[in-house]
Protein backbone atom coordinates (compact mmCIF):
# COMPACT_ATOMS: atom_id res chain seq x y z
CA UNK A 1 0.00 0.00 0.00
CA UNK A 2 1.17 3.49 -0.74
CA UNK A 3 0.07 6.98 0.19
CA UNK A 4 -1.31 8.46 -3.00
CA UNK A 5 -1.00 12.24 -2.68
CA UNK A 6 0.17 15.07 -0.48
CA UNK A 7 3.22 15.53 1.69
CA UNK A 8 3.62 11.78 2.30
CA UNK A 9 2.98 10.84 -1.34
CA UNK A 10 4.67 7.62 -2.38
CA UNK A 11 5.49 6.51 1.16
CA UNK A 12 4.71 2.84 1.64
CA UNK A 13 2.68 1.29 4.42
CA UNK A 14 3.69 -2.31 5.08
CA UNK A 15 1.33 -3.73 7.70
CA UNK A 16 2.08 -7.12 9.20
CA UNK A 17 0.42 -10.02 7.41
CA UNK A 18 -1.47 -11.07 10.54
CA UNK A 19 -3.59 -7.92 10.90
CA UNK A 20 -7.28 -8.86 10.71
CA UNK A 21 -8.10 -6.28 8.03
CA UNK A 22 -9.36 -5.81 4.49
CA UNK A 23 -7.58 -2.62 3.46
CA UNK A 24 -9.19 -0.25 0.99
CA UNK A 25 -7.30 -0.73 -2.26
CA UNK A 26 -5.05 2.04 -3.61
CA UNK A 27 -7.38 2.43 -6.61
CA UNK A 28 -10.50 2.76 -4.44
CA UNK A 29 -8.74 5.19 -2.07
CA UNK A 30 -7.60 7.32 -5.00
CA UNK A 31 -11.17 7.39 -6.35
CA UNK A 32 -12.55 8.30 -2.93
CA UNK A 33 -10.18 11.22 -2.59
CA UNK A 34 -10.81 12.37 -6.16
CA UNK A 35 -14.45 12.82 -5.14
CA UNK A 36 -13.67 14.46 -1.79
CA UNK A 37 -11.20 16.88 -3.42
CA UNK A 38 -14.17 18.66 -5.00
CA UNK A 39 -15.90 19.29 -1.66
CA UNK A 40 -13.30 19.43 1.08
CA UNK A 41 -10.69 21.95 2.20
CA UNK A 42 -8.43 19.51 4.01
CA UNK A 43 -6.50 22.16 5.93
CA UNK A 44 -9.62 23.14 7.86
CA UNK A 45 -10.76 19.57 8.24
CA UNK A 46 -11.09 17.31 11.27
CA UNK A 47 -11.53 13.65 10.39
CA UNK A 48 -12.60 10.51 12.23
CA UNK A 49 -11.64 7.20 10.61
CA UNK A 50 -13.77 4.40 12.06
CA UNK A 51 -12.59 0.78 11.78
CA UNK A 52 -9.22 2.26 10.78
CA UNK A 53 -7.43 -1.08 10.29
CA UNK A 54 -4.06 -0.26 8.72
CA UNK A 55 -4.69 3.47 8.94
CA UNK A 56 -4.21 3.92 5.18
CA UNK A 57 -7.21 6.26 4.88
CA UNK A 58 -6.10 8.18 7.98
CA UNK A 59 -2.61 8.66 6.59
CA UNK A 60 -4.07 9.80 3.28
CA UNK A 61 -6.04 12.52 5.09
CA UNK A 62 -2.95 13.54 7.07
CA UNK A 63 -0.85 13.64 3.90
CA UNK A 64 -3.40 15.91 2.24
CA UNK A 65 -3.16 18.39 5.10
CA UNK A 66 -6.08 17.54 7.39
CA UNK A 67 -5.89 19.58 10.59
CA UNK A 68 -6.43 16.51 12.73
CA UNK A 69 -7.30 12.86 12.23
CA UNK A 70 -8.65 10.44 14.80
CA UNK A 71 -8.22 6.74 13.93
CA UNK A 72 -10.46 4.31 15.78
CA UNK A 73 -10.13 0.54 15.84
CA UNK A 74 -10.86 -2.10 18.46
CA UNK A 75 -7.94 -4.33 17.53
CA UNK A 76 -4.80 -3.63 19.54
CA UNK A 77 -2.50 -4.85 16.74
CA UNK A 78 -4.09 -2.34 14.38
CA UNK A 79 -3.85 0.59 16.77
CA UNK A 80 -0.24 -0.25 17.66
CA UNK A 81 0.64 -0.49 13.96
CA UNK A 82 -0.96 2.90 13.22
CA UNK A 83 0.90 4.49 16.15
CA UNK A 84 4.20 2.98 14.97
CA UNK A 85 3.64 4.21 11.40
CA UNK A 86 2.71 7.69 12.64
CA UNK A 87 5.98 7.81 14.58
CA UNK A 88 7.97 6.51 11.59
CA UNK A 89 6.40 9.11 9.31
CA UNK A 90 6.76 11.89 11.93
CA UNK A 91 3.01 12.54 11.91
CA UNK A 92 1.87 14.68 14.83
CA UNK A 93 -1.80 15.33 14.07
CA UNK A 94 -3.04 11.75 14.10
CA UNK A 95 -4.67 10.46 17.28
CA UNK A 96 -5.21 6.74 17.69
CA UNK A 97 -8.06 5.44 19.83
CA UNK A 98 -8.53 1.79 20.67
CA UNK A 99 -12.28 1.38 21.15
CA UNK A 100 -15.38 -0.40 19.95
CA UNK A 101 -16.85 1.92 17.32
CA UNK A 102 -20.45 1.38 18.45
CA UNK A 103 -19.60 2.20 22.07
CA UNK A 104 -17.58 5.22 20.97
CA UNK A 105 -20.43 6.54 18.82
CA UNK A 106 -22.89 6.16 21.72
CA UNK A 107 -20.75 8.44 23.90
CA UNK A 108 -19.34 10.76 21.23
CA UNK A 109 -19.36 14.38 22.26
CA UNK A 110 -17.48 16.24 19.55
CA UNK A 111 -17.99 16.96 15.88
CA UNK A 112 -15.96 16.20 12.77
CA UNK A 113 -15.97 17.54 9.23
CA UNK A 114 -15.54 14.06 7.78
CA UNK A 115 -16.33 10.68 9.26
CA UNK A 116 -15.12 7.71 7.24
CA UNK A 117 -16.10 4.14 8.15
CA UNK A 118 -14.75 0.95 6.61
CA UNK A 119 -16.29 -1.76 8.81
CA UNK A 120 -15.82 -5.47 8.25
CA UNK A 121 -18.26 -6.36 5.48
CA UNK A 122 -19.86 -9.08 7.63
CA UNK A 123 -20.36 -6.73 10.60
CA UNK A 124 -23.81 -7.27 12.07
CA UNK A 125 -24.49 -3.59 12.81
CA UNK A 126 -23.16 -2.19 9.52
CA UNK A 127 -26.58 -0.91 8.29
CA UNK A 128 -27.07 1.07 11.51
CA UNK A 129 -23.91 3.15 11.16
CA UNK A 130 -25.43 6.08 9.18
CA UNK A 131 -28.23 6.49 11.73
CA UNK A 132 -25.77 6.34 14.62
CA UNK A 133 -23.57 9.02 13.05
CA UNK A 134 -26.49 11.36 12.41
CA UNK A 135 -28.36 10.63 15.65
CA UNK A 136 -25.27 11.50 17.70
CA UNK A 137 -24.75 14.69 15.66
CA UNK A 138 -21.01 14.12 15.27
CA UNK A 139 -20.80 15.85 11.89
CA UNK A 140 -20.32 19.58 11.51
CA UNK A 141 -23.10 21.38 9.65
CA UNK A 142 -21.41 20.85 6.28
CA UNK A 143 -19.93 17.50 7.29
CA UNK A 144 -19.70 14.37 5.16
CA UNK A 145 -20.02 10.75 6.25
CA UNK A 146 -18.53 8.12 3.93
CA UNK A 147 -19.35 4.45 4.43
CA UNK A 148 -17.45 1.72 2.61
CA UNK A 149 -19.61 -1.38 2.26
CA UNK A 150 -20.31 -4.46 0.13
CA UNK A 151 -22.60 -4.13 -2.88
CA UNK A 152 -25.55 -5.91 -1.26
CA UNK A 153 -26.28 -2.82 0.86
CA UNK A 154 -28.13 0.18 -0.52
CA UNK A 155 -28.57 3.38 1.44
CA UNK A 156 -30.33 5.40 -1.25
CA UNK A 157 -33.48 5.70 0.88
CA UNK A 158 -31.59 7.16 3.87
CA UNK A 159 -32.64 10.78 4.51
CA UNK A 160 -29.01 11.96 4.39
CA UNK A 161 -28.02 9.94 1.31
CA UNK A 162 -25.98 12.06 -1.07
CA UNK A 163 -24.29 9.78 -3.59
CA UNK A 164 -23.05 6.26 -4.21
CA UNK A 165 -19.97 5.11 -6.10
CA UNK A 166 -18.81 1.59 -6.88
CA UNK A 167 -15.29 0.51 -7.78
CA UNK A 168 -15.28 -3.24 -8.38
CA UNK A 169 -16.29 -4.85 -5.08
CA UNK A 170 -15.74 -1.60 -3.16
CA UNK A 171 -18.78 0.61 -2.63
CA UNK A 172 -18.74 4.07 -1.09
CA UNK A 173 -21.94 5.74 0.01
CA UNK A 174 -21.68 9.42 0.84
CA UNK A 175 -24.04 11.05 3.29
CA UNK A 176 -24.30 14.75 4.03
CA UNK A 177 -25.86 16.59 6.90
CA UNK A 178 -26.99 19.32 4.50
CA UNK A 179 -27.81 17.96 1.07
CA UNK A 180 -27.55 21.13 -0.99
CA UNK A 181 -24.45 20.88 -3.21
Amino acid sequence: MRIIAGTLRGRRLNPPQNLPVRPTTDMARESLFNILNNYVDYEDCSVMDLFAGTGAVSFEFVSRGAREVTSVDINMQCTEYIKAEAARLAVRNLHVVRADVFDLLKRANRRFDIVFADPPYALEGLPTLPDMVFDKDILTDDGIFVLEHPREFSFEEHPHFWQHRAYGKVNFTFFAKQLDE
